[in-house]
């Protein structure tokens, strides 16, 4: 007998019957007739070549097959239904469930401390683990689940995928306290004139911001140019430089490292930061937890 031959039905019936000794109670139980368990029961002793349970003054007794079923069986469906049941629903408060989300480093600065606290407090068990959309397959590795969330200016995540806007995001120019550009407005002539620092951060909307610029011949005297943000604040803190970046991470640049922004001279597109999952994922308790973590605290 193979197990594809088994109908999971005739297990329940017959884990029930072992449970409630009688066809009757099996029947209240399981909300079905009885008939309709007692054909359940022809089916499996037919199936099994044996009678399973025989009729006595104390109901229906089991055979030694059935007593040597019994706890496999048991076993069977009681991990099934814990398996199913988890799928179901996701409690927090006791999970230790690893979570992967794609972002970008400037990412990390603005969502993982207020992340991370909340989880602290909701879901000490939670684990979290951050990868860079560029260093992986990205839409395939959603797709299989190895990571559940992307945050970001991800356009090339279309088919397949759901997304919910959290903001949009201005650009201006960062500098430090006293420089030349320290002033309430500047005009395109001070930021040509001014040495520019540049983040080649491929893969991520601000790439956009350098062709923006360059379509409309806007020309920079660019220094220095660095693949990501980690550093941008002590640099720009001890240099002239100048950096074009959205109005969040200098404003986080402003507290930490006491830096000023102005508007940007040139009329820069907004970048819209959206949440992106996998539609596999969609109905996935877990997922959708973690999707309202991020709508919660950053959604404006």
């Amino acid at each position: 007998m193979e197990l594809k031959d088994v109908d999971l039905n005739l297990l329940v019936v017959f884990d029930q019957l072992l449970r409630q000794g009688t066809v009757s109670g099996t029947a209240k139980v399981m909300n079905l007739s009885q008939p309709a368990v007692s054909n359940a029961l022809a089916r499996l002793r037919t199936l099994l070549g044996d009678p399973l349970f025989v009729r006595s003054s104390k109901g229906m007794l089991p055979t030694p097959l059935a007593l040597e079923l019994a706890e496999p069986v048991g076993y069977a469906l009681e991990s099934l239904q814990a398996t199913l049941s988890q799928k179901l629903t996701f409690d927090p408060a006791h999970s230790a469930r690893a979570f992967r989300v794609a972002m970008t480093d400037i990412g990390e600065v603005h969502f993982i401390p207020p992340l991370m606290s909340s989880l602290g407090q909701n879901a000490p068990g939670v684990t979290l683990t951050t990868v860079r959309n560029t260093s992986v397959d990205l839409a395939t590795d959603m797709n299989q689940g190895r990571i559940d969330l992307a945050v970001g200016h991800l356009p090339e995540l279309s088919t397949g995928f759901f997304q919910r806007r959290l903001f949009r995001q201005r650009y201006v120019c960062l500098f430090r306290p006293g420089h030349a550009l320290d002033k309430k407005r500047i005009n395109m002539r001070d930021f040509e004139a001014a040495e520019h620092v540049v983040v080649t951060a491929a893969g991520t909307g601000h790439a956009r911001v350098d062709e923006a610029l360059a379509e409309a011949g806007v020309h920079r005297r660019v220094r220095l140019r660095v693949p990501h943000f980690v550093a941008l604040g002590d640099i720009i803190a001890t240099t002239d430089l100048v950096a074009t970046v959205t109005w969040t991470f200098a404003e986080r640049c402003a507290k930490y490292f006491g830096l000023r922004h102005v508007s940007h001279p040139f009329a820069l597109p907004e970048i819209q930061i959206n949440l992106l999952w996998h539609a596999r994922y969609h109905h996935d308790p877990a997922n959708q937890w973690l999707r309202n973590q991020f709508v919660e605290l950053f959604s404006a």
